[in-house]
């Protein structure tokens, strides 16, 4: 998500992929779930369309692999300006976002349901509940959709309960920015994107932006095959 202030390890996977007997995963099986060394340095945002921001992520073990693509994924949203990033964005299946939305005049990292962080935080197999409050309408962006912008409307405050990168489990409740924050990212790990959620006026009016972003993506994977 968009900043709006801004100008052969072990596989996370597990036993979530299958192979062949050739070695090619196995029928039914997601690739990009299947055991890999991930070399953070070369990980990227992917655009839409990219085919794995439409898949539903896998959940994942910790390990070493993974602190290490998380601290690359933290380096990349502040790079692009983003206070969200998640892991389908850069090409990996797993369910697994980081996030950082700072504290400002109208956002506090303190109380009962901050609507901000003091730091950077990962969020490994995030599941929310308890949405609270009204729905709220707010314009969000996406680091996986230049130039496209729309409303969306979601509930203040909700809890998200996830593993840390200390291999602890914790519960935190969210309001406001921060709220929307992790929403935004747990639909990433879901195949959502805002094109969905955002109203048909937004819809309408980012049509010819997605064309543009489907047609450079076509242009580019031509030039590779």
């Amino acid at each position: 998500m968009l900043d709006p202030d801004s100008t052969a390890a072990l596989s996370p996977m597990g036993e979530h992929c299958s192979k062949g007997p050739d070695g090619t995963p196995g029928r039914g099986t997601n690739p990009y779930a299947c055991p890999m060394t991930v070399d953070p340095a070369t990980l990227g945002v992917r655009l839409y369309p990219d085919p794995i921001l439409r898949r539903k992520a896998e959940t994942i073990t910790l390990t070493d692999e993974v602190r290490a693509v998380a601290r690359r994924m933290i380096e990349l949203m502040h790079e692009h300006d983003g206070i969200g990033l998640a892991a389908p964005q850069v090409g990996l299946s797993w369910r697994l976002f980081v996030s950082f939305v700072p504290e400002s005049d109208k956002r506090s990292a303190s109380g009962e349901a901050p609507s901000a962080e003091r730091t950077a935080s990962a969020y490994i197999n995030p599941v929310l509940s308890a949405p609270g409050g009204a729905l709220v309408k707010y314009e969000e962006g996406c680091l996986s959709l230049p130039e496209i912008s729309g409303v969306v409307h979601r509930p203040d405050s909700i809890t998200i309960t996830a593993t840390g990168l200390d291999g602890v489990v914790f519960s935190r409740r969210g309001s406001g920015l921060l709220a929307r924050c992790w929403q935004h990212e747990v639909d990433h790990l879901d195949g959502v994107l805002i094109l969905d959620r955002m109203t048909q006026i937004y819809r309408m009016k980012n049509r010819g932006a997605v064309r543009d972003l489907e047609t450079r993506w076509t242009a580019a994977n031509a030039r590779m095959t």
